[in-house]
């Protein structure tokens, strides 16, 4: 997180594990977001197994006096829990924190440049094809 107080945060949500390695991609894309925009709150968090909880990081940023909030859930598929439970979390969660303005994200697996994106990796990591 940045050390000033910006009006802006951003999310990077994620399931949550129990082992700690499986939190470094995530954690890798939040620091390269804290790098580029310095004049952002940035932390990840996640729905269980692990901390902080998307509540919690509201309840800080709140107190902190974050305005807007962003977040973007990275998730490839739309589970169960991005279809009904994160829905039902964050409308709890606005309710809670009536003053931030809170904004819930496409699942970045959604997106079609991502997508696109790992059939080029897929592609490049093949042998070339023989005529």
């Amino acid at each position: 997180m940045t050390s000033s107080h910006p009006s802006t945060g951003i999310i990077v949500l994620a399931h949550g594990s129990r082992d700690p390695q499986w939190r470094a991609p995530i954690e890798a894309v939040a620091d390269i977001l804290a790098q580029r925009h310095p004049h952002w709150m940035v932390t990840c968090a996640y729905l269980e197994l692990c901390e902080p909880a998307l509540p919690q990081v509201l309840d800080q940023w709140n107190a902190a006096g974050v305005q807007r909030v962003s977040i973007h859930p990275l998730f490839l598929g739309a589970g169960r829990h991005v279809r009904e439970d994160l829905p039902r979390m964050i409308d709890a969660l606005r309710d809670q924190f009536p003053q931030l303005d809170v904004t819930l994200h496409t699942p970045i697996g959604e997106n079609t440049r991502l997508t696109a994106f790992m059939a080029d990796l897929i592609t490049e990591s093949m042998p070339p094809a023989q005529a």
